[in-house]
C-alpha cells in the first residue's frame, strides 16, 4: 500500500535543510555587520594614523599608502586573493561532493581570525590588516559555497522567496549582535574598559557568533549542494581540481548570457558592496558621525533591510526579479547622490540615508542570487558561485579600490563616494540587455513563471 510518509518525509528534510541555509546567513553576517561595516574600518584607520609618518603615510610591504587608504585597500587585497582561493575551493566542491565540510572549514578559520581581532592595538595596523585578509577570505569562500545549495533547496518558483527569506536572516542575525555591542560601547565606561577595549572585544564577538551558529549550517544542511550528482570520479589532487576549473571557465564560453549577467552584476554590486564597508569611513571622517551614531546607523540599515529583502522579494512575484533589481539600481543611484550632498554633523540625515540603503539593500542582493541561481547548468553549482561571490557581500575589490584612489588622489571622501556612481550606471546598462528566459533555456533550467 502506498502512503504519504516519504513525502512527508522528504518535505520535513528539505524544511530543515533550509533552516540550515538560513542559519548561515545569520551566523557569516555579524561578520560582515559588526567587523566589515561598523567597527574595523574606523578603528583599523586610527591605528594607521597613529603609525603614520610626518607626510600622514604608512608603509606596508614598502609601499607609502595614505593612512585613510589602508582599509579600503587592504580589502581591495583580500579579494583578489579570495577570488583565486574560491574558484579553486568551488572546483574542488562539485568534484568530490564535499560542499559541506569545505564550508564549515573556511568558516572556523574565518572565525577565529576575526577573534583574534582582539589583539589589535597600539601600532599594529599590519596585524589588524593581515587578519582582515585571512577573515575575508575565509569569509567569501565558506558563504561562496552556500550560495551553491540555493539550487537544490528550493523549486524554480521559490528561489526569489527562499534567498530573500535567508538574507533576512542574515540581517536579523546581524542586527541583534549589533544591539548587543551597541550596549557594550555605550556602556564601556560603567564596565570599566577603555573604549577600543570595548571596541576589540566587539571585534571579537562577531568570530564567537560565527562559530556558535555555525554549528547549524553543519548538522543541518546535506554534505553536497545542487542538482546533480557528481559527474566525474573523484579526484581529490590539485592537478584535478585544477583541470576541472579551467574547463569551467572555457566553459563559461557556451553560455554567453549567464556570463553578460555575471558581468552585469560584478558591476553593480561592487558599487554596493564599497558603499556598505566604506559607510562606517565615511561618516566619521567626512560626516562627523560619533562611533554611537555610526552604530546606530548600521543597526538601522540592518533593521529596514529585513523588510527591504521580504518586500522586494514580493515585488519579484509580481514584476520579475529583473525588473525589480532594474528598479532597486536607480534607487541606489538616488542614495548615492543624496549621501554626497549631505551636511556634516547633522545625524537626522545619516539616519534616513541608513534607511533608504535598507531598504534596497538585502533585496537587491537576494534576487540578483536567486536569478544567478537560474542560470548555472547543473552539476557545476560551486564553480559558478565563486565567480558569482567575486562581488559579493564583503568582498567587492573594485569598488574600494577606485574608493581608495579617489580618496589617494583627491584627500576627499566626497569625491569618493560619488565616484562609485559609475558602477550603477554600468551594471543597469548591462543587466538590462540580459534575455532571462532565453539566458535559462541555454543552460538546460526549467524557467519559472515570471522571468
Amino acid at each position: 500500500m502506498i502512503t504519504s510518509a516519504p513525502a512527508s518525509t522528504e518535505t520535513t528534510d528539505l524544511k530543515r535543510a533550509q533552516l540550515g541555509w538560513y542559519l548561515n546567513d545569520w551566523a557569516n553576517a555579524a561578520f560582515s555587520a559588526t567587523v566589515l561595516t561598523v567597527f574595523l574600518g574606523p578603528y583599523l584607520t586610527d591605528i594607521a594614523k597613529k603609525s603614520a609618518d610626518a607626510h600622514g603615510d604608512v608603509h606596508p610591504l614598502g609601499l607609502a599608502v595614505r593612512a585613510g587608504s589602508f582599509f579600503p585597500y587592504t580589502v581591495s587585497f583580500s579579494v583578489l586573493i579570495s577570488v583565486v582561493v574560491m574558484l579553486l575551493a568551488g572546483a574542488a566542491a562539485d568534484r568530490t561532493g564535499r560542499h559541506k565540510t569545505l564550508l564549515c572549514s573556511f568558516a572556523y578559520v574565518g572565525a577565529a581570525a576575526t577573534l583574534g581581532m582582539f589583539f589589535l592595538g597600539g601600532h599594529r595596523y599590519l596585524l589588524g590588516g593581515g587578519l582582515l585578509v585571512l577573515a575575508n577570505v575565509c569569509y567569501a569562500v565558506s558563504a561562496a559555497l552556500a550560495n551553491s545549495f540555493l539550487p537544490g533547496l528550493a523549486a524554480p518558483d521559490e528561489r526569489d522567496k527562499v534567498s530573500s527569506k535567508g538574507w533576512a536572516f542574515g540581517y536579523a542575525g546581524g542586527g541583534l549582535l549589533l544591539v548587543l555591542n551597541l550596549a557594550l560601547f555605550l556602556g564601556h565606561s560603567a564596565l570599566g574598559l577603555a573604549s577600543g577595549t570595548a571596541v576589540r572585544l566587539c571585534l571579537a564577538s562577531a568570530g564567537l557568533w560565527w562559530a556558535t551558529f555555525t554549528v547549524f549550517p553543519m548538522l543541518r544542511l546535506p554534505q553536497r549542494a545542487g542538482l546533480a550528482p557528481v559527474a566525474k570520479p573523484v579526484d581529490e589532487h590539485a592537478g584535478g581540481t585544477l583541470r576541472e576549473l579551467v574547463g569551467t571557465l572555457r566553459g563559461m564560453r557556451r553560455y554567453p548570457l549567464t556570463l553578460l549577467f555575471l558581468i552585469a552584476f560584478l558591476c553593480y554590486n561592487d558599487g554596493i558592496q564599497t558603499v556598505i564597508s566604506q559607510a562606517s569611513l565615511y561618516g566619521s571622517e567626512e560626516l562627523g558621525m560619533s562611533q554611537t551614531t555610526l552604530i546606530a546607523g548600521v543597526l538601522l540599515v540592518q533593521i529596514v533591510a529585513i523588510g527591504g529583502a521580504l518586500l522586494l522579494g514580493r515585488m519579484a512575484g509580481r514584476w520579475g526579479a529583473k525588473r525589480t533589481i532594474l528598479g532597486s539600481l536607480v534607487a541606489w543611484v538616488v542614495t548615492l547622490a543624496f549621501g554626497y550632498v549631505m551636511p556634516a554633523h547633522q545625524p537626522i540625515w545619516f539616519y534616513t540615508l541608513a534607511a533608504a540603503i535598507g531598504l534596497v539593500l538585502g533585496g537587491s542582493q537576494a534576487l540578483s542570487r536567486s536569478l544567478f541561481s537560474h542560470l548555472i547548468p547543473a552539476g557545476h553549482e560551486a564553480e559558478y558561485f565563486s565567480l558569482y561571490k567575486i562581488s559579493d557581500r564583503g568582498t567587492s575589490w573594485m569598488g574600494p579600490l577606485v574608493f581608495g584612489l579617489a580618496y589617494q588622489v583627491t584627500g576627499s571622501y566626497r569625491i569618493a563616494i560619488i565616484s562609485l556612481l559609475v558602477f550603477f550606471a554600468i551594471g543597469f546598462l548591462l543587466l538590462s540587455r540580459v534575455p532571462v528566459r532565453r539566458a535559462i533555456e541555454a543552460v538546460g533550467n526549467p524557467v519559472p513563471t515570471l522571468s
